[in-house]
């Protein structure tokens, strides 16, 4: 009796050391490196709202060259 409750044990310390392992460390990791990142997209937000739009300036395009040809309609 002692032999199979010996055994039982191991196999749910085995099984609590993979369900923390392979679960509760990920889950944990995974949500503090998307907290971290939420945070950092919500400065850059908060960076984008404070600073006023850059606008290009326009270049103003040349007056064509050359002489103008008239449209006349092929009958």
């Amino acid at each position: 009796m002692n032999i199979f409750k010996l055994a039982l044990q191991l196999f749910l310390l085995y099984i609590l050391y993979r369900f923390i392992f392979h679960f509760v460390i990920p889950v944990y990791r995974n949500a503090k490196i998307m907290s971290r990142k939420m945070k950092e997209m919500q400065e850059r937000m908060d960076q984008q709202r404070q600073a006023p739009p850059q606008e290009a300036p326009v270049q103003k395009k040349p007056a064509p060259a050359g002489e103008y040809i008239d449209y006349e309609e092929i009958k």
